[in-house]
């Protein structure tokens, strides 16, 4: 285990009681689709014959929830029919400490998560082996990790979503920093310290802005009583539901939130002049090194940033495909029409220590 990042330290124990009241194993993906019922539009399910040979049990640690992950796996199963594909999933964390424990005789062969941070913090412990998929040279090299030990897969931004029932257009945030205007105290909810993308965009902030600034930020929002949820599932649901006005998430929510009816709207922060740009992360997955099925595990990834895999994250889950060419979505606004904060994100996400020592010290719930 890790001698300091608390990354897994502190959600050790949760992943323990978890494991003994049962829920861990992994379990075979269900053949009906948990989101879509049908295949995206221009996405092939028929297999080359070379495909076909691709078979065996290949058990998928995920970060990522079965719904956003269950198109994708459907998709992919098609194109290899003979592939029986296990899932286990939960928080990044929580998975991250099952791959170490398992370092020895490793269970998964595909580990996939939500941002950088714990997938660069396994590769440094040598839990991934050297892969590039097919494509990759394609995809931002920023997006690619050190000899080859993981690889980007979306990019996803860090927005601002508001009940319209109860914000007038008038009145709207129109920064991160808004964040911690009394104004809005005890009405903003947003995702805790174990929260993956929270832990990304802190790091973020601290590569920008310095330590000093980044906290004082986190103070202010402890100080105007954010409500902190464990994931932004809650966030959405609560802020679509009226319980907040505003809600910190990943851009996706709230077209997540917006497609269940709810009167929601979406801020892209800081664009004005002097202000920091747009934060954004990004999903990862990789190989874990001694998998017992490398051969489905290598088509795998090889599907994920393909043409077919990244559509199906732009079209199902609203994400950025980082293949240049993918299509968005539908009322997806570009990237392209932001400006972005000036970070490296997988240079950020290696200085965990250091951003878990500031939520620590803060007390970010």
């Amino acid at each position: 285990m890790f001698s300091k990042s608390k990354i897994f330290i502190t959600l050790l124990a949760l992943m323990l009681i978890a494991s003994a009241c049962g829920g861990s194993a992994p379990t075979a993906v269900s053949e009906e689709p948990a989101v879509v019922q049908e295949p995206a539009a221009g996405v092939s399910t028929e297999a080359p014959a070379e495909m076909m040979d691709v078979s065996g049990d290949l058990v998928i640690y995920s970060g990522r929830s079965e719904p956003l992950l269950q198109p994708v796996i459907d998709a992919f199963k098609a194109q290899y029919p003979n592939v029986n594909v296990l899932l286990k999933a939960g928080s990044n964390s929580e998975l991250a400490n099952a791959l170490i424990e398992e370092k020895a005789n490793p269970q998964a062969d595909v580990f996939i998560t939500t941002e950088l941070f714990t997938i660069q913090s396994l590769a440094r412990e040598g839990i991934f082996a050297s892969y590039s998929p097919s494509g990759v040279e394609q995809l931002p090299s920023e997006f690619r990790g050190p000899d080859n030990t993981w690889t980007g897969l979306t990019r996803r931004a860090r927005v601002i979503m508001y009940n319209k029932d109860l914000v007038a257009e008038d009145e709207l945030p129109t920064s991160i920093f808004d964040l911690t205007d009394a104004k809005w105290r005890g009405q903003i909810a947003a995702a805790g310290s174990t929260n993956g993308s929270m832990q990304a965009q802190i790091a973020a902030m601290r590569q920008l802005l310095g330590e000093e600034a980044t906290q004082e930020w986190l103070y202010g929002l402890i100080a105007n009583e954010v409500t902190f949820f464990g994931g932004h599932t809650d966030v959405r649901k609560a802020v679509g539901a009226g319980e907040f006005k505003l809600g910190l998430v990943n851009h996706y929510y709230f077209y997540l939130q917006q497609a269940e009816g709810s009167n929601v709207g979406i801020i892209f922060p800081d664009q004005g002049e002097g202000q920091i740009g747009l934060i954004t992360n990004a999903t990862s997955a990789a190989i874990v090194k001694g998998g017992k099925n490398l051969t489905a595990a290598q088509a795998f990834l090889d599907f994920l940033v393909s043409p077919e895999g990244q559509k199906l994250f732009a079209e199902q889950n609203y994400e950025y495909p980082l293949l240049p060419g993918v299509a968005l979505r539908e009322g997806v606004q570009p990237l392209d029409g932001f400006r972005l904060a000036d970070v490296d994100i997988a240079q950020a996400a290696l200085d965990f220590d250091a951003t878990f020592d500031l939520m620590e010290r803060v007390g970010l719930p």
